[in-house]
């Protein structure tokens, strides 16, 4: 069996150690299965003279030349698919399966913006004789970037991608929790050629490193994917200094289920989805409006279905949902379970702890939760789904829009009119209809309200990383 990875910083084309560690947990044994190093400030400064370094190479690099390296690491990426996948099921606790079709939608990011990188275009703006104006879009300079410990090869491909693309260097700090996927990332890109420097990977205290390489002249842009709370933290120091940031924040996604749909199917496949990642997902379908008219039948396949998920270790063939990430979010859960039942919701499954050993909870449904329940405005981030009946369109579009989030949101209907209403209506920048996926690599991905700024993916995905210069050109001295 494929053995947990060595785990080093990677700093300037190098791989190291340091003196003081912290243990990596498995979430469904607690079991150590590493030891993580923790970034100093040398190791920082580093990073930070690296960064700079080569940004001033990697940015006059042609973007075909690139885009090459990023589909060599992409294609030793994939070739190492069940590697990869072992280590993230041993770190995070995901099904073995979902743990290999992550390594690939990482592939994917890079795949698409290599195909990116040589399409950042400027445009000419049409001018008088003599005189020519012209658009540039060239590299912001050196990233600092923070990824979370939910998909730990996908979201940080995601910033990577976009930043090497679009001829950046970018010192990354990946989660404690789970820091394999992005050491994974860094060994593809190492043995793909990538410049010493351009990638640096760094680990450890979040507000310490956070904290140091921010305020630094060095950064030109912060990234960051996680909670809302520390998005506006990190934007707050990043504004000090004038740094641009992209901030893909917390969710609380809601799903509008009209009276037309095929009420068993969209049951099914919203209880499949809610349980993926153990609901460890920004974008998870969460807040359940269903019509009147099909609140029965709909409560009672999606309540038969989340039940009957298969938990259990990531490793185990045949299960669909592993642990939680650690033990806060366990209690955390059923903190918001007990309130939610004394102000009168009804647990129509789950709402408890499972087994001794191992952070592991119950796939859960609330039914008929009062707006004054505290899981109606906080994002549970685990296996816990709401299911409320609306009366209309409207009324489930102003319960889509009743939390300060709005980063996907999920419609079920048959009818142009109401698929029309939701798109100009519900408050979020995403929404799938009849789909419950968020976002792939063509797309752009990102969020409204308290749910961030920026876009990562798509077309998009590659603005935030580039300045925009104009250049006005006169053939003679006026």
């Amino acid at each position: 069996m494929t053995s947990y990875p060595d785990l080093q910083l990677y700093i300037d084309g190098a791989w190291r150690k340091t003196a003081e560690e912290m243990p990596v947990v498995n979430p469904a044994t607690e079991d150590v299965i590493g030891r993580l190093p923790v970034a100093g400030r040398r190791d920082l400064d580093g990073a930070l003279e690296a960064a700079a370094k080569s940004s001033s190479v990697w940015r006059k690099t042609a973007p075909r030349d690139r885009a090459d390296v990023m589909v060599r690491a992409a294609a030793i990426m994939r070739a190492r698919q069940d590697e990869i996948a072992h280590s993230i099921t041993m770190e995070h606790g995901k099904p073995y399966r979902q743990a290999q079709l992550e390594v690939i939608r990482g592939a994917e990011f890079f795949e698409w913006d290599a195909g990116e990188a040589v399409r950042t275009y400027g445009r000419v703006i049409p001018s008088g004789p003599g005189v020519d104006y012209i658009v540039h879009h060239q590299p912001i300079g050196a990233v600092a970037a923070f990824s979370p410990w939910n998909f730990p090869m996908s979201q940080p491909a995601r910033k990577i991608a976009g930043a090497i693309a679009s001829g950046c260097s970018i010192i990354l700090k990946a989660a404690e929790e789970t820091p394999a996927g992005a050491l994974h990332i860094a060994r593809a890109f190492h043995d793909a050629g990538l410049p010493a420097g351009v990638l640096n990977l760094v680990f450890g205290v979040p507000a310490d490193i956070s904290g140091y390489l921010i305020p630094h002249d060095t950064v030109r842009m912060v990234a960051f994917t996680g909670s809302t709370t520390v998005g506006r933290h990190l934007t707050t120091l990043a504004a000090e200094h004038m740094t641009p940031v992209l901030m893909e924040l917390g969710g609380h996604a809601p799903v509008i289920v009209c009276e037309d749909t095929d009420v068993k199917a969209a049951a099914i496949t919203g209880a499949v989805r809610k349980m993926r990642n153990a609901g460890q997902v920004c974008t998870s379908p969460t807040r359940f409006f269903v019509n009147d008219s099909i609140f029965e039948e709909f409560l009672g396949h999606f309540t038969d279905r989340a039940a009957a998920t298969a938990v259990g270790d990531g490793m185990e063939p045949g299960v669909e949902m592993g642990p939680l990430a650690n033990d806060r979010r366990v209690m955390a859960l059923a903190d918001l379970v007990d309130d939610a039942r004394a102000r009168g919701a009804e647990v129509m499954t789950g709402g408890s702890r499972l087994n001794e050993k191992g952070y592991f909870f119950e796939p859960t449904v609330l039914a008929n939760v009062p707006a004054e329940a505290r899981v109606m405005q906080e994002e549970p981030f685990g296996p816990l789904a709401i299911v409320n009946p609306v009366s209309s369109l409207d009324e489930a579009i102003d319960q889509a829009n009743s939390v300060p989030y709005g980063l996907a949101a999920y419609g079920f209907t048959n009818r142009a009119d109401y698929v029309n209403r939701m798109v100009e209506g519900v408050e979020a920048g995403n929404l799938s209809i009849n789909t419950l996926e968020a976002s792939l690599p063509e797309t752009p991905f990102g969020g409204v309200k308290s749910s961030g700024y920026g876009r990562e993916g798509g077309t998009e995905g590659l603005h935030h990383y580039m300045v925009v210069k104009n250049v006005s050109h006169s053939y003679s001295i006026v």
